[in-house]
């Protein structure tokens, strides 16, 4: 669910991973910097993006694995310490989960909540850069989490707009940790690499490092914010700004000839006129290179500016911009590539795509942790599914 656009994938678990079989999208106008401030646009958008999925895939889904981004995450690095229980003094899984539970017991505001908790090392007595410490001898088992907060209210309204739109929301899943399962290799986790998700209204951030999570963030900055920086500099109308950007827009001025040019309407019945493409990349690259510095800023607070051994990996729909990759080189002093999801079978191609990353990550998300019984993801049979629906659709009005 984001700013620009509301995705829906429908995906069967294959013997390779899984299989897209159904996709959907529609026009999100219920979100503003990701968090919803419309929800009757919202739980709509919903509607006609599951629809569409639906019908693509031939069944009718209760129940999603959901998205969430936005200015208000933050993020921590938490340690839990606790001692190693049991005579034989070996770490059982009891013991790890007492001392995951003693690093998220971090003092939080009433209307935050903990969205993820995401083990980055263990540490058994002085032995440490443990990934499993389960069945080793020691008295003292410590362990390094990443914690992932957000705001109660944003949390609840998307988990609201989707039990309108007579769905059940099975788990809220952080945007960045989505896409990462889309269009990240394991190797690339385990050297260091820089995720960035660049959408609408935000860009999603998340480091790898050691094959684990060691930072994530969301700036409030995204592909609208070129949108409007166009509107005003070509003093054009926000559609056609928009539609400058996909088809003519750069993120570099030296990739663009100064020949090129672009015709570019004009607002109250006046004649378009044309312009140099280069005049157009001059206002795009700006607001691109303060996104990507921003990014760099807040690693650098963190301590992680050199972790990205890999490089960066570029995605979501502003990262189709001409020069994205090579403007992010720039900044960052790395290799670019933009992120497209490589690893999922079906519809492989009409995914293929970094504007379908976060909702192919959440399918890969949802099937590695459904229930044995198929759980979310399940199909039901059309007349239970359309009954599901109407439930969940009276319920949600009701509460």
């Amino acid at each position: 669910m984001g700013t620009t656009k509301v995705c829906a994938v429908i995906a069967a678990p294959s013997a390779s991973g899984i299989d897209v079989v159904g996709l959907g999208t529609a026009p999100s106008r219920g979100l503003r910097k990701g968090v919803v401030v419309n929800i009757e646009a919202t739980v709509e958008a919903i509607r006609q993006a599951v629809g569409e999925a639906e019908r693509m895939a031939g069944v009718e889904v209760t129940a999603v694995w959901a998205g969430v981004a936005g200015g208000h995450i933050r993020s921590l690095n938490s340690r839990g310490v606790v001692a190693v229980s049991g005579r034989e003094r070996e770490v059982r899984p009891a013991d790890v989960e007492r001392a995951i539970a003693a690093a998220r017991a971090v003092n939080l505001p009433p209307d935050r909540e903990i969205l993820h908790v995401l083990p980055q090392a263990f540490v058994v007595d002085d032995q440490d850069g443990i990934r499993d410490p389960v069945g080793m001898a020691g008295v003292r088992l410590e362990v390094e989490v990443h914690l992932v907060t957000a705001a109660v209210a944003a949390v609840q309204n998307v988990v609201r707009a989707a039990n309108r739109a007579g769905l059940t929301v099975h788990d809220v899943v952080l945007e960045p940790l989505a896409s990462a399962e889309a269009v990240l290799s394991p190797e690339e986790r385990e050297l260091g690499v820089l995720l960035l998700d660049v959408g609408g209204g935000t860009t999603d951030v998340a480091l790898f490092r050691d094959g684990v999570v060691w930072h994530t963030a969301v700036l409030a900055l995204g592909g609208d914010h070129v949108t409007s920086d166009i509107a005003v500099g070509l003093r054009a109308p926000a559609a056609d700004a928009e539609e400058l950007k996909r088809r003519h827009g750069c993120a570099l001025t030296a990739l663009v000839s100064p020949e090129e040019t672009v015709e570019v309407p004009a607002v109250g019945g006046r004649k378009p006129r044309q312009l140099s493409r280069q005049v157009l990349a001059e206002i795009i690259q700006p607001r691109m290179e303060e996104i990507f510095a921003l990014v760099a800023r807040d690693l650098g607070r963190a301590g992680l500016l050199e972790a990205a051994t890999a490089g960066v990996v570029v995605t979501g729909g502003t990262a189709l911009l001409e020069g994205v990759p090579e403007l992010a080189e720039a900044v960052f002093d790395l290799p670019v590539r933009r992120g497209l999801p490589e690893t999922v079978g079906g519809l492989a191609d009409a995914v293929k795509s970094p504007v379908y990353a976060t909702g192919v990550g959440l399918a890969l998300w949802g099937a590695q942790r459904r229930p044995a019984d198929g759980g979310a993801g399940a199909p039901e049979p059309a007349w239970l599914g359309r009954l599901a629906r109407r439930l969940m659709g009276w319920l949600g009005e009701i509460f």
